[in-house]
Order: structure tokens, then sequence, then C-alpha cells
């Protein structure tokens, strides 16, 4: 038996939506960052099950998918590091990781 494919799109769409969710009511730069990855994960299991339904019609061209999921994965891993970067460097400096008081382009 097949899973039908509105159950991982349901779970695609629902872990984005939370993602989106925490990323505009969050305070804190880390768990905004949390909550980015959040969204990518869902946007990759949507990608995944879109390919997967696309290649039982077309096996040649379905194959790409799970290379573009990669690239999103290795994209969200160097956004990762580089988010931690800039937290760290703004908590060394101004001694805050609360985005709204964060005024690291003032002097």
């Amino acid at each position: 038996m097949e899973l039908p494919i509105y159950y991982p799109l349901g779970l695609g769409a629902l872990l984005f939506g939370l993602g989106l969710w925490g990323a505009l009511t969050q305070k804190n730069a880390v768990r905004i960052l949390m909550f980015i990855e959040i969204m990518l994960n869902g946007v990759n299991l949507n990608l995944i099950t879109f390919s997967r339904y696309y290649w039982q019609t077309n096996p040649e061209t379905a194959a790409r998918a799970p290379i573009l999921t990669l690239f999103v994965m290795t994209v969200a891993a160097a956004e990762a590091s580089v988010g931690l970067a800039i937290i760290l460097s703004m908590v060394r400096n101004r001694g805050v990781v609360e985005v709204d008081k964060a005024t690291l382009l003032k002097g």
C-alpha cells in the first residue's frame, strides 16, 4: 500500500508554516535560524514528494529533484554557519542575542 501524496505534502506545508511563524515571531537570533532550517526542510520534503510522484509518469527526468535537494541542504548548512558566525560576533561585540536589540550598523 502506497502512501497518498497529500500526507507528505501536508507535513511539508505544516513544517514550512511552523518555520515561517517561528521566524516571524521570535526575537532570539538562534531560534530564528532554527526556524528557517525547519522551513527549508519542509521545502525539501515537498520537493522529494513531487519528484517521487513525477517519477511514476516520467522516470528519466525525475532524478533532478534529489540533486536539487542536496544543493538546498548544502546552502542551508552554509547559511547556518554564516548566521551563527554573525550571531557569535554580535554576542561578543554587543552582548545581546535578541534581534530587536542588535544595532550593529549604528555607531
